[in-house]
């Protein structure tokens, strides 16, 4: 299936591994030329090297999108190095405390917030301009099942929350003007690095097990391909009537209906 986005321009950013790199690749295959962001330039090199063996333009810059002032030189960088973006896939995200209330405090909880939604949202008001202005463009954020239901830690969950929700609403703002915005809920998917890595390395294999039998209809961890696959997809042509929208990849992980 040809997708039609050979030659437009995204940024993804946490792009260097885990979720991010699957997106990247997955768009890279389809003749895009990529920037990807991440905390350091020797994953970035590898990664980015990676993405032009697809013969495609690729830069790696570090940058941290958790702070809100690192937005807009990330977003100036690629647009001085491969042009305006068409495609924004916010990627970075996760949990930075395990605590739950009332043991939580509102700084820890920003700083959740800071890294799964407001540096995100930061970028899509810096990209929107360009994609209004050429009627198309595709924004999609990666978000969590545990943003749909209960799961996960209160700043985790909130923030995931809140990032579908804006989403959708951004989505509502902009449906006239080409640009289309969603986002993924991935379940529990496995990869180098990635907490669910973690999680197994920290734990006896009968916890691991136990994990898998009560909350895994597949008997095993995601893996990460079919959600890069799902972003190039939202990210193309053939989506043109797909906004607005929370997409699921989970194996049926979710209890909700």
């Amino acid at each position: 299936m040809d997708l039609g986005i050979a030659g437009r321009t995204a940024l993804v950013t946490g792009g260097s591994r885990g979720l991010g790199k699957h997106c990247a690749l997955s768009l890279a295959r389809e003749g895009v030329n990529v920037a990807i962001c991440g905390r350091s330039q020797d994953t970035l090199d590898v990664t980015s090297a990676e993405l032009r063996a697809h013969g495609v333009n690729a830069v790696g810059i570090v940058a941290d999108v958790s702070d809100i002032e690192q937005a807009a030189p990330l977003h100036g960088k690629v647009v001085d190095q491969l042009g305006p973006i068409d495609i924004l896939v916010n990627n970075v995200g996760g949990s930075k405390v395990r605590t739950d209330a009332p043991e939580l405090t509102v700084d820890e909880l920003r700083g959740v917030f800071d890294l799964n939604v407001f540096g995100g949202y930061e970028l899509m008001r810096l990209v929107i301009p360009h994609m209004k202005e050429q009627q198309w463009g595709r924004i999609i954020n990666i978000a969590s099942i545990y943003g749909r239901e209960l799961g996960g830690n209160l700043g985790y969950m909130t923030a995931k929350a809140a990032l579908i929700a804006a989403t959708k609403q951004v989505a509502s703002t902009l449906v006239t003007d080409g640009v289309l915005v969603n986002s993924i809920a991935p379940g529990s998917i496995l990869h180098e690095g990635g907490s669910w890595e973690t999680f197994q390395n920290d734990n006896p294999p009968d916890v691991v097990a136990d994990f898998i039998d009560r909350n895994l209809p597949l008997g095993k961890f995601g893996w990460p391909e079919p959600v890069g696959d799902l972003t190039a997809f939202l990210a193309s042509e053939r989506a043109d009537l797909i906004t607005g929208a929370c997409i699921v990849v989970d194996g049926n992980q979710s209890r909700y209906v």
